[in-house]
């Protein structure tokens, strides 16, 4: 079954000036409308390194809830377990400054509590049959404590990402129980009640290796956009890893692609370090796209121990 993903799927409504950004003025330039979701858009960037992972979410009966479907399908990914109900994705409304960052956002959640329910009927299949799990700490809490019991009784690693920190601030405890943790800088702040603006890689290497040991973190990584990522475990074991010298595009889906990178190679037997080297990699070759997409790879490219069923 490969790498198991669990979470939401969203329809990303996106808007791009033609020139400079007016945050409080009327801007002339263009919409799109995309595939989005933090575990979509991950599941599909794993998919892109030609692991055949499983995703297990929600999408509405509409053309694009049938589109999503269609399109994981077609990059390889088991949407066995994904289930059909109306209004069943997400919404995320961005508006991005002439540079490519976001500068505003507004997202509807979708309701994800039908998937306790198939945890509940199928969890022993889905899970038994994984490599490892990945998800987002800040689904329903029930659904998270479903996935902890799981993958505890089947013996898999755990992987969190984050769509919304405020919420997963309030779980800080679930962190204790998964291999390990992903998020970026401003989330780490809010994570740890701090403000981390303006810090290094070292210097930010150096908290998360104290935080993460007060926590009591398996382990963590925190991604500083231009500036890369630092990494830190439990054990003393941290580092930082400077970000690709590219030409930015659109930031956008660039932190996914990081995340499928290092699960993908946690997963499949690198170390912390080497995990984060190619979440990096992976990472810049979206933000240099155009379609704002992930390419493909083969596991060989990164030295992954993965061998296809």
């Amino acid at each position: 079954m490969g790498i198991v993903v669990i979470g939401a799927a969203f329809v990303d409504i996106k808007g791009f000036p033609d020139d400079v950004y007016l945050p409080t003025g009327r801007n002339v330039g263009r919409v799109e409308y995309l595939h989005g979701g933090v575990s979509r858009n991950v599941v599909e960037d794993i998919a892109n390194m030609e692991l055949r992972p499983t995703y297990v979410g929600i999408v509405d009966d509409t053309p694009m809830g049938t589109d999503v479907l269609r399109k994981l399908n077609a990059h390889k990914v088991n949407t066995d377990y994904v289930l059909t109900r109306p209004d069943g994705m997400g919404v995320w409304l961005a508006v991005f400054d002439s540079t490519g960052d976001v500068a505003g956002s507004i997202s509807k959640r979708p309701d994800l509590m039908p998937l306790l329910d198939l945890l509940e009927e199928k969890g022993d299949e889905i899970i038994g049959n994984a490599d490892s799990v990945v998800f987002e700490v800040d689904i329903n809490k029930e659904i998270v404590k479903k996935i902890f019991e799981l993958a505890e009784k089947h013996q898999k690693k755990t992987y969190a990402l984050v769509s919304n920190m405020s919420i997963a601030v309030e779980r800080r405890d679930f962190l204790r129980n998964l291999d390990c943790f992903i998020c970026n800088q401003q989330e780490a702040g809010q994570l740890f009640l701090d403000d981390y603006t303006g810090k290094t890689p070292e210097e930010m290497r150096a908290i998360l290796a104290d935080k993460v040991n007060r926590a009591e973190i398996p382990s963590m990584v925190v991604t500083m956009g231009a500036c890369g990522a630092v990494y830190a475990d439990c054990s003393g074991y941290s580092g930082c890893c400077p970000a690709r010298n590219v030409v930015v595009k659109d930031t956008t889906g660039a932190g996914d692609a990081f995340c499928a990178g290092v699960v993908a190679s946690l997963t499949y037997g690198k170390m912390l370090s080497e995990a984060v080297e190619v979440g990096s990699t992976l990472a810049a070759s979206v933000i240099t796209s155009m379609e704002n997409v992930c390419p493909r790879f083969q596991p060989a490219e990164f030295g992954l121990n993965y061998q296809e069923e």
